[in-house]
């Protein structure tokens, strides 16, 4: 792993996942936690913020990328909620069945190289009837912008980290056997090709 790889791409990303669009679209959908928390994707923290206190009673996180974790240090310093990491994989996460009262994943299935294996392992953890929360960017309804999506999708991948940038969450989820309890879309402010979001819970 080079230089830009390993210090400056991670830095940049995120960045961009902070920015002022994102960061309310996170603030629709993580205060709905409760209990044990599983938080795919937890990085440096951008989640923490926007858990209620009074209804989350720890938090787990999964993340591949150490040196962000480290950057995590001021917002886990800040959060009232027990916050640890374990594992680095989404595919493959070492707790037992039925561990987690809520999985929230934002912004992370666009990355994880097998995101139904990664879904079908949330499911897993997931108590009986529990939720996952989720927010992404993902595949474009206006056939214009998704034949754009594919197209710079083999370059964005390696200079974004390997992040898609049109993937049919939807369908991930389908795919998954989990159900929508709902499911909203939009563009948020930003360049159309990377700006489709999808928000809501599953289960």
């Amino acid at each position: 792993m080079g230089f830009y790889a390993k210090h400056i791409l991670p830095l940049c990303l995120d960045k961009a996942c902070g920015i002022g669009p994102i960061t309310k679209q996170r603030q629709k959908v993580v205060p709905h936690a409760t209990g044990v928390v599983l938080e795919i994707g937890i990085g440096s923290g951008l989640n923490l913020p926007h858990y209620n206190p009074d209804k989350v009673t720890r938090i787990i996180g999964v993340d591949p990328d150490d040196h962000i974790w480290k950057r995590s240090n001021d917002a886990r310093a800040a959060c009232p909620i027990p916050v640890e990491r374990i594992g680095l994989s989404g595919e493959d996460i070492p707790l037992d069945t039925n561990a987690a009262d809520t999985v929230v994943v934002t912004y992370s299935l666009c990355t994880i190289p097998d995101p139904v294996k990664a879904l079908r392992e949330m499911r897993r953890i997931l108590k009986p009837g529990e939720h996952i929360l989720f927010s992404e960017h993902g595949k474009a309804p206006d056939a214009s912008v998704a034949k754009w999506q594919s197209r710079i999708d083999p370059v964005w991948k390696r200079i974004a980290g390997g992040c898609h940038s049109g993937r049919d969450i939807p369908r991930l989820f389908k795919q998954a056997d989990l159900t929508f309890d709902r499911l909203d879309q939009m563009y948020i402010p930003g360049p159309k090709i990377l700006s489709y979001n999808y928000f809501g819970v599953a289960r």
